[in-house]
């Protein structure tokens, strides 16, 4: 599998690139003068999931890059012109980083790698191999001598003491490659013992001690940084090295920032949620369940399960949303004796939560419904149009709410609301677009942030003067208070007809993969659900994504299977991670805040209307009127005042890092970096 005949092409590769550096401008005449070094990334994309892998970390995380498709036809050649200039009577880097597929992906002999050395060199640009093979061409021995070449699915690697003290400081040691089946070959790598001039920041065991999988090679005064493996954006793996790689780069000086957020969303507290039925297999009570008139059950937290969420958030450190209907819980009350241990319990602690209006008593706020049809449909009057909710009632919904709870002394945000159901937004395809009654409802209250389904609308979008926060569903289902229901219900969607599932998964494989046999009902929740549901949480959290999560007052009731799921997300991130890149937890308004900037941002990229350099120790931003711009620098960095200095940003990571605008009577963000 070793070729050394290749090893020896990238070395002659290299040297050519070290002869033609004097072609750089930097390199002769202008020496003298302090380059200029844009902030942005090239990228040589050769249509492979790890440089995928590398660009969608840049993309997210606001990193402007240039993509060079190496297939493309008519792509721009890698020349001196194409890397740098002079503007201004200055040398211009137009790159402050460079990602490569592998060392050398032009080919023996190539002028586009020699003119790539050379401007490396010149600049101190470093240089990212997104997935090689361990050779001497990249500071590492073949795997023959003391290494390793194979599957790497489960492989328990580890951050060296150079990657705790360098690029991974941020990581807790441990990076686990997944192994998510045992019948699907998830990781592939190579295993080298450093040469003279490799640096490993992340190695594994092998036969012969340890080998590295992640490295610093430096050579010709140049910085490569190796990577011996192969994965995409989604594997756990990569999200976990993701930031270092990017920070590496960079020298850590760049647009764009990343965290770690997670906020969980408890919809319908005080109210009852509809059960499932394991015999008709579907929830009487709510929505069509042929069978079911007069077996509707519901699940209820009761006062018990709020002292132990109270509890549960404490040990965690940890704080959940609790998105309530007092309506539905008055409701309850009067039907069941007229009194309430459970409002009680959670008035009572009620400093103890986060709260948000989920209206009165969660009605479906779009057009009126007709649930004899199914699916249901949208009524409609005499006229042939549509019949809504008006706009008085769904503002008595959002008041109602509101003043109930400031009667029991609770704190809200009355700009924040989600709706039942997100009703009240459009819900495809029985109702195509949004009550129009809706938005005059949400400015009647003040409402400016409205949470939607993810799973339909991943974008934020304007209704009316509000925007909406995409909330991602987790797959703890509202109609289960039990692990056994749980299991039971995730069976009929997900096995075939012939294991007595509903099929679901044979008629739609493009979206649903079958279970290869149904699950055991008594273990199936925690052994197979729970960490499947954890693995997707957690990546949501590992890529910089701020949308909260949501789940169901059913999920902290009965078995409360909603804590398993927790517990495995935060457990998982705070062994991965260190103290320094603590779990964000967000209200929705800040994650809404957070979204709205980014499309802004992204925005202003993709027009070319961001201007972003490095000239020595100072850096400059310059962004449209209004647009706020995402930078992350070392620790002691300064940003520039109209009169002296204050500190840059915040701290995280290991880094600081803020969205940022120019102060008052200045034209762009300045920024002193540590000496």
């Amino acid at each position: 599998m070793v070729n050394k005949n290749r090893m020896n092409r990238v070395a002659a590769a290299m040297a050519a690139a070290a002869l033609v550096s004097v072609a750089v401008p930097a390199a002769s005449a202008q020496a003298a003068e302090t380059p200029r070094i844009d902030l942005r990334v090239l990228v040589v994309d050769d249509g492979g999931s790890s440089v995928e892998a590398i660009t969608a970390e840049l993309r997210d995380t606001g990193v402007p890059y240039t993509r060079v498709e190496l297939g493309s036809a008519g792509r721009p050649v890698i020349n001196a012109a194409f890397l740098s200039d002079t503007l201004d009577g200055r040398p211009r880097a137009k790159y402050q980083g460079v990602v490569l597929p592998n060392e050398n992906p032009f080919g023996e002999g190539s002028a586009e790698m020699a003119a790539l050395a050379a401007y490396e060199t010149a600049y101190g640009i470093r240089q990212v191999d997104a997935y090689t093979w361990a050779h001497p061409g990249v500071g590492l021995e073949y795997t023959d001598n003391g290494g390793y070449s194979g599957q790497l699915d489960g492989t328990q690697a580890a951050v060296t003491a150079a990657g705790k003290t360098g690029p991974f400081a941020y990581l807790g040691g441990q990076v686990a490659f997944e192994d998510n089946s045992a019948l699907v070959p998830e990781s592939f790598g190579f295993m080298g013992k450093p040469r003279a001039g490799y640096t490993s920041y992340l190695d594994a065991p092998v036969e012969a001690g340890r080998a590295s999988l992640v490295g610093e090679y430096a050579h010709d005064g140049r910085s490569e940084l190796v990577v011996t493996f192969g994965y995409n954006q989604y594997q756990q793996q990569f999200r976990l090295l993701a930031r270092g790689i990017v920070d590496w780069l960079t020298r850590g000086v760049h647009l764009g920032q990343s965290r770690s957020y997670f906020a969980v969303h408890v919809d319908d507290v005080f109210a009852p949620d509809a059960r499932w039925s394991k015999e008709l297999n579907c929830t009487p009570g709510d929505y069509a369940c042929p069978g079911g008139e007069g077996k509707e059950s519901t699940i209820r937290m009761t006062a018990a399960d709020a002292v132990y969420a109270a509890q549960w958030q404490q040990s965690k450190g940890f704080k959940l949303d609790m998105l309530f209907n007092a309506g539905a819980g008055e409701e309850w009350k009067a039907e069941n004796g007229g009194t309430d241990a459970l409002t009680a319990q959670l008035v009572a602690d009620r400093a103890k939560f986060r709260w948000m209006n989920h209206t009165y008593t969660h009605p479906f706020l779009g057009c009126v419904q007709d649930t004899t049809t199914i699916p249901w449909s949208c009524t409609k009057n005499a006229l042939g149009t549509i019949n809504w909710m008006s706009r008085a009632e769904i503002s008595a919904q959002i008041r109602d709410n509101n003043n109930w709870a400031a009667s029991k002394g609770i704190t809200t945000d009355r700009s924040e609301l989600v709706t039942g159901e997100h009703s009240g937004l459009k819900t495809l395809p029985q109702q195509p677009q949004d009550n129009p009654n809706l938005a005059g409802a949400l400015a009647d209250n003040g409402v400016k942030w409205a949470g939607s389904d993810n799973s339909r609308e991943p974008s934020q979008r304007p209704v009316g003067a509000a925007l909406t926060v995409p909330r991602h569903p987790m797959n703890v289902y509202y109609n289960t208070g039990t692990n056994a229901e749980m299991a039971d219900e995730y069976n009929w969607i997900y096995t075939s007809r012939a294991d007595g599932g509903s099929g679901v998964c044979e008629d739609n494989p493009a979206t649903s993969t079958c279970l290869p046999e149904p699950l055991d009902v008594t273990t199936g929740y925690l052994q197979h659900i729970v960490p499947q549901e954890a693995r997707t949480a957690l990546r949501h959290v590992l890529a910089n994504d701020p949308r909260p999560h949501y789940v169901h007052q059913s999920n902290l009731a009965e078995d409360r299977t909603l804590y398993p799921v927790l517990n495995q997300v935060l457990d998982t991130y705070r062994a991965l991670y260190a103290p320094s890149a603590p779990l964000v937890n967000q209200t929705m308004k800040e994650a809404g805040v957070e979204l709205g900037r980014r499309a802004a941002w992204d925005k202003a990229l993709a027009e070319g209307k961001v201007s972003a350099y490095r000239i020595g120790t100072t850096v400059t931003v310059k962004a449209p009127a209004g647009v706020v711009a995402p930078v992350t620098a070392p620790t002691g960095t300064k940003k520039q005042l109209l009169l002296g200095t204050s500190d840059f940003g915040t701290p995280y990571a290991g880094t600081r890092s803020t969205w940022t605008a120019p102060e008052l009577l200045q034209s762009a963000v300045t920024l002193r970096l540590p000496s």
